[in-house]
């Protein structure tokens, strides 16, 4: 993998040209790389060795003195975390004012592949910065300096609570109030919250000293009611512990910087006097009402304690009064775009954490193929069995699958890295070019959560079926990978929603402005590959594959109904999925040819054009089939009465 990794950043993405921007003016290419081997020594010594053990050891509660429940994880998870922060990686793209080391995303990207491959059970802690992220976009200067400073600095842990019990997927239908209490907290507008909230990952633990949860609620109307549908829905911090501000001094009585130490750094501080903080950024204070109900227990992700969490049910009663409390964060009734921007991150995390667990396998399955002797090649009129039996990987039925995995797990790689270098070319790329990479990140988003989600899935499912009986026991690593990787089909959005939000409105928007961008891109890499031998077939392929999309997209809406249009949202996700993954196959074999690494590693090349000739040859004909229904509008699904099911 890492020989991967490091041809696609360098060869292909080409980030040492980063560095000639003035963020990134302090780094070169070796330093961009150094991290990668601290990453990949981290999770090789402290993830690795202990994912096993995290899968068999679950989350399970205590009963505290008070009658709460706390969650008891195994001391390899509080190693791993406390590695994890003192690397520096929770704050690896954030400013040197904030801790971080102003690292392209496309290099934090890359680095915590290692940690996702490794235990993906053990890498939650990248919930912890996505939070973080989201609270730098909209909150306040004094909840950058409390919260998120404290939470990159890994003292404290970071969520997101959005789903309900009764609601789900569905964000319109969430019943969580929160009822004004002081306008003027220094940490922002404070309200009460009451409500429950499910699949939290992360919700209770004892790796941190504090917890910050990020809460969707909806603030009653004047009539004390709650709007329908998603208007309403504000965003709120809601710490495990409250936060004192209390002033004491800066110096001698646990260190730590203020509030007030921070001003230059994110902002002006709310408060009229600005109250310096102790204990890196912050003083614990009472406990918040906030209340472990259970844990749920999963198919896999066991490591990660996931919870069901009970706001305001009366358990303590902060500050003396009722409800728990929640400061505000952005304006209320735009709880979802601050949501979102830490979704649409945590999209791009769950794709990379589906590919790794897919690459796992592969590499798994590669290395038992290698070493399992088993079966005799047909050779003339038959098998030959006086002959000793052969590895399994001399099997061309093994191979395919091998090369599927490898096409389905490399391809992807590419995918979510081109993705990570697409979000900095948002924040520092030349001005005239944010626009386009915004519109293209956009639509390629849902292709980059969902696409590896389904195929590296696939790609374990083989992994399990080239041990053979093997596979299907707990004594190789490979039906650990498949659990852990059916989880991500589901969360941040699932491969249904991503679908119709990909034909509903990506590929719709700005009259079809993206699709348009992406079709150009696509373009120009089909152009070039017309002009090598090699990839000449390749190309007219993806040149009809971009037809089929195009003329899907316009017979969909062609009629303007959404019932129709969407009817097949899924098909056009999996083909236009299919369409992306052959672009950048095609695109990174462009890079390969002639290069350098090609000719110092033969084998590599050969690798890369294989993995890309098989996607062609036995992926890219699915396309066609799938769009047959977008095209029809065929509503067989739509219209069959839930009797006949």
């Amino acid at each position: 993998m890492r020989n991967t990794v490091n041809f696609l950043l360098n060869n292909w993405l080409n980030i040492a040209s980063l560095t000639s921007r003035e963020r990134f003016a302090d780094h070169s290419a070796e330093t961009f790389f150094a991290v990668l081997d601290t990453a990949e020594t981290i999770a090789h010594e402290k993830y690795a060795p202990f994912n096993r053990v995290v899968d068999t050891e679950e989350p399970r509660t205590e009963t505290n003195a008070d009658g709460t429940l706390r969650v008891v994880l195994p001391q390899a998870t509080q190693d791993a975390w406390r590695a994890y922060a003192d690397s520096g990686m929770l704050a690896a793209a954030q400013d040197y004012e904030l801790g971080g080391m102003q690292l392209p995303y496309v290099v934090e990207a890359a680095a915590n592949m290692f940690f996702s491959k490794a235990s993906i059970s053990i890498s939650w802690a990248l919930l912890t910065t996505g939070n973080a992220n989201a609270i730098m976009v909209s909150g306040t200067a004094a909840q950058k300096a409390v919260f998120a400073r404290n939470e990159f600095a890994g003292r404290w842990a970071g969520t997101m609570c959005l789903s309900e019990p009764q609601a789900g997927s569905s964000l319109s239908d969430i019943a969580t109030r929160a009822v004004l209490d002081d306008e003027h907290d220094p940490l922002g507008p404070r309200y009460r919250l009451t409500g429950n909230k499910m699949w939290i990952s992360g919700g209770e633990h004892d790796v941190t000293d504090n917890i910050v949860h990020l809460v969707l609620a909806k603030i009653p109307d004047a009539d004390g009611k709650l709007v329908a549908g998603t208007r309403g829905i504000s965003l709120f911090i809601v710490p495990k512990y409250l936060v004192s501000l209390t002033p004491s001094p800066l110096e001698g009585e646990g260190g730590g910087e203020g509030v007030a130490g921070l001003g230059s750094q994110v902002g002006t501080s709310p408060s009229p006097q600005p109250l310096p903080l102790r204990g890196g950024g912050a003083q614990i204070g009472e406990r918040n009402d906030v209340v472990l109900a259970g844990l749920n227990h999963k198919l896999g992700w066991r490591g990660t304690p996931n919870t069901l969490l009970n706001f305001g049910e009366g358990k303590f009663k902060p500050l003396g009064k009722a409800g728990a409390v929640g400061y505000l964060v952005g304006k209320p009734g735009e709880g979802l775009k601050g949501m979102f921007h830490m979704m649409n991150e945590a999209r791009i995390g769950i794709g990379l954490a589906a590919t790794m667990l897919g690459m796992a396998g592969f590499e798994a399955s590669l290395q038992y193929a290698k070493d399992r002797k088993q079966g005799r090649p047909i050779v003339g009129s038959g098998k030959d069995a006086a002959q000793p039996p052969v590895a399994l990987v001399e099997h061309a039925d093994i191979k395919r699958m091998l090369l599927a995995q490898k096409s389905y797990c490399e391809g992807a790689t590419a995918l979510l890295l081109y993705c990570a270098k697409l979000v900095d070319e948002t924040n520092t790329g030349n001005p005239s070019e944010v626009a386009d990479a915004k519109l293209l990140l956009e639509v390629l988003t849902p292709v980059a959560k969902s696409w590896p989600s389904e195929n590296c899935l696939e790609a374990n499912s083989m992994a399990i079926q080239i041990h053979g009986g093997y596979g299907y026991t707990r004594d190789f690593p490979v039906e650990q990978y498949w659990r852990d990787n059916r989880l991500n089909m589901i969360h941040e959005g699932t491969h249904g929603i991503q679908a119709l939000d990909l034909l509903g409105r990506k590929v719709v928007m700005d009259g079809g402005k993206g699709l348009m961008l992406l079709a150009n891109r696509i373009n120009e890499t089909i152009q070039k590959a017309f002009h090598k031998p090699l990839l000449a077939e390749h190309a007219q392929t993806l040149a009809r594959a971009l037809q089929h999309v195009g003329q899907a997209t316009k017979s969909a809406w062609s009629t303007g109904n959404p019932t129709e249009a969407l009817a097949n949202a899924t098909p056009y996700l999996q083909a236009f999925g299919h369409m992306v993954l052959g672009w950048i196959w095609l695109d990174v074999s462009l890079s390969v040819e002639g290069s350098q690494t090609a000719a110092n590693d033969p084998a590599f090349a050969e690798g890369k054009h294989a993995a890309c000739t098989y996607f062609f040859h036995y992926e890219m004909p699915k396309i066609e089939a799938w769009l047959a229904v977008v095209k029809s509008r065929d509503m067989t699904c739509a219209n069959v009465s839930v009797d006949a099911l």
